[in-house]
């Protein structure tokens, strides 16, 4: 490719990650106009300041900045009726980054035709969060094995138990759901910890250091499993997959962590397994509805621990997903394949 490519930036983003992105070749031009971006309010804040607004005059310029780019840093407001806006008003447009590792559900509900998906190719940033939604699987995974629960409940009340006995997590079996980049760093660390790793994926493919099954296969294994990670993302074919029967087949006392998407657990199931005992204990990141409403039982469950969809979140995620876009933007440049392109048939 030896003409110039334009990219617009559409969410927040450093001035420094900025000139990382122009720097990677000769040929690329980036145009951002920071007061047409609300600001940040903490790192990797891709949607910013919710009451940011732009003037008629700045919404304006700021469609004519992404009516002109071959390529958009970002999907603007984080909204996919105003990507669905950007791609149509916008014939030149070959390549969309999105922020969300699970930045197909965002592609999807866009409702873009098939002509303008098969224009435009959309990226996601998988990969970026797997080690910290792995870390935060095994923070829910101790939080349940040794009583996080209760030992709050203890405190709060100044009560000094007389015994707390803890489950040991080495020598312990997880079940992974899904074994893309966040499953797979999750079976690494597990499989770290002294853990049997079980997996279930739609393809069945081999991984390393993982017993895998398909997940059709899910009702039979989830019988063996201490713990079960759902790190799978929010489709049409996911959606309650851990259903009623599903958890009915568990271990009974089974920890539950879901850094997925909300989707794919019916929640009216995952209540009742809570409230009787059949799951011991979840560590939820994600939710159906989100934020999640105040009258969700989850709230007050005592064996639940609740998170703002925010596990996901360090100091270094707005730098390595620029990075990672720079790895794909010279790929786009040699005119090579890019990663983590959006099956928009699959939904991921």
């Amino acid at each position: 490719m030896t003409d110039t490519v334009t990219i617009a930036i559409a969410t927040p983003l450093r001035p420094e990650l900025v000139e990382r992105i122009a720097a990677v070749d000769d040929r690329v031009k980036v145009v951002v106009d920071h007061d047409l971006l609300p600001p940040m309010r903490y790192p990797a804040d891709h949607a910013g300041d919710p009451d940011f607004t732009r003037t008629p005059e700045q919404e304006e310029a700021f469609d004519a900045l992404l009516a002109d780019a071959d390529v958009v840093y970002g999907i603007p407001a984080m909204s996919s009726e105003r990507l669905a806006r950007t791609v149509r008003n916008n014939p030149r447009l070959r390549w969309v980054q999105t922020m969300a590792a699970g930045g197909g559900s965002q592609v999807l509900a866009a409702g873009l035709s098939q002509e303008e998906l098969d224009r435009v190719t959309f990226t996601t940033s998988a990969g970026v969060h797997g080690l910290p939604l792995a870390e935060w699987a095994m923070f829910g995974i101790f939080a349940g094995c040794k009583e996080l629960p209760r030992l709050l409940e203890d405190q709060r009340a100044h009560r000094w138990a007389e015994r707390v006995v803890a489950r040991p997590v080495a020598g312990s079996t997880v079940l992974v759901l899904g074994l893309g980049g966040i499953g797979t760093e999750v079976a690494r660390l597990s499989a770290a910890l002294g853990m049997t790793v079980l997996g279930v994926s739609r393809s069945g493919s081999p991984v390393d250091g993982v017993e895998v099954h398909r997940t059709a296969d899910l009702r039979d294994v989830i019988g063996r499993a201490d713990h079960v990670v759902v790190t799978l993302p929010g489709t049409p074919e996911t959606e309650g997959l851990v259903n009623a029967d599903v958890l009915a087949a568990a271990r009974r006392g089974v920890t539950v962590v879901n850094v997925g998407r909300g989707t794919v657990i019916d929640e009216d199931a995952l209540v009742d397994a809570l409230r009787s005992g059949q799951v011991g204990f979840a560590a939820l990141d994600v939710f159906a509805t989100e934020p999640l409403p105040a009258d969700s039982p989850l709230w007050d469950l005592p064996n639940v621990l609740v998170s703002p969809h925010t596990a996901a979140l360090d100091e270094r995620e707005e730098e390595r997903i620029a990075d990672q876009f720079c790895g794909n933007l010279r790929a786009f440049l040699a005119g090579d394949d890019l990663i983590n392109v959006v099956d928009t048939r699959a939904g991921y």
